[in-house]
């Protein structure tokens, strides 16, 4: 069981084209806590094809902005290895976190905690892939301070709820334009069989973050155990250069999983402060780790996956690691 990639299966029509809609849930209410990372919601529109994009039904504005990322991105990917198909997908994202200081009822700074924020942004990415690798290559842009919309959001949420507002949004960083380059590779294991169901696969990546939001170095791994495992690349929690772009298969199947992610932080605009003007900062530590435990499920159309994430500590002061839930919910269909 090696790496090696083999030509991915071919349709007997013209173009194969899909177009998958993943919805990202998450806060840290499903880990019965209300501080640090405490929501985020993110929107993305994936088109997936393996046939030439000038061909492909997409609509027009995805059509565009793929052929011009896949021509800023030709240099990312291995040269075309003989007989081996490599796809193409674009993702178009729209997303907001948040992040508060532990105490709710104070109302000026609180020094020995992290600054109140929230980031609001588009994303635009592509993917290059064949059966065992996936190179992502993203661009996110978009607002940090009170354009981003984070105290408005969070104090719905929380009258929905009858929960206690926080006091101190009137200290959150400034308005701020931000944005993030990222580039991350992943790299599957054939599928490890055990009986005539059972399977399971390993997915490693590393990657990085270049941007006045987040400058750093990332690397991780995946373990997944399950019947019917999905033609992706696993089940990543609403982080830069998560989305999966799945394949579109319509097998029924349902897997459990396990990750880490490590990442060595320069820059960290939710811990740092602002970039060009004074404002609320804490001393951030610079090694940094995620790992996550849940499930997931394919029905259909459908793929639909739930995680405990555990993090450590992200900066000096912290008394204790944060966890938080994520939920995410993908749907595909044929265009």
């Amino acid at each position: 069981m090696g790496n090696t990639d083999k030509p991915e299966p071919q349709s007997k029509s013209k173009n194969k084209t899909h177009l998958i809609q993943n919805f990202y849930l998450e806060n840290d209410l499903f880990a019965d806590t209300d501080s640090d990372y405490t929501n985020g919601m993110r929107y993305s529109l994936a088109a997936s094809q393996t046939k030439n994009v000038e061909d492909s039904k997409l609509p027009k504005f995805l059509k565009t902005a793929n052929l011009k990322l896949l021509k800023a991105y030709e240099g990312f990917f291995p040269k075309k290895a003989k007989g081996v198909k490599i796809g193409t997908r674009f993702i178009a994202t729209f997303a907001q976190r948040m992040y508060t200081p532990a105490d709710k009822e104070p109302t000026k700074v609180i020094i020995d905690q992290r600054p109140y924020a929230g980031w609001l942004y588009f994303g635009m990415a592509t993917h290059l892939r064949t059966n065992r690798q996936l190179n992502t290559l993203e661009l996110d842009l978009g607002i940090i301070g009170p354009a981003a919309l984070g105290r408005e959001i969070q104090d719905a949420v929380h009258d929905v709820r009858g929960i206690t507002k926080f006091q101190g949004w009137d200290n959150q960083l400034g308005n701020e334009v931000g944005f993030s380059i990222i580039f991350e590779r992943k790299n599957k294991t054939q599928k490890f069989h055990f009986g005539e169901r059972l399977e399971a696969d390993i997915i490693g990546h590393w990657g990085g973050s270049l941007g006045n939001v987040a400058t750093y170095l990332n690397t991780g791994v995946e373990f997944r155990l399950g019947w019917e495992l999905p033609d992706d690349f696993g089940t990543s929690a609403l982080r830069p250069g998560g989305d999966n772009a799945v394949s579109g298969s319509t097998h029924e199947g349902f897997h459990l999983f396990a990750s880490i992610d490590t990442r060595l932080v320069a820059r960290d605009i939710f811990l740092d402060g602002n970039t060009f003007r004074k404002s609320h900062s804490v001393t951030k530590k610079n090694v940094v780790a995620d790992a996550a435990l849940g499930f997931s499920f394919n029905f259909h159309r459908f793929k639909f996956s739930y995680a405990r994430i555990f993090r450590t500590k992200e900066f000096d002061l912290q008394t204790k690691y944060h966890s938080y839930g994520s939920i995410a919910i993908s749907y595909w269909r044929k265009i």
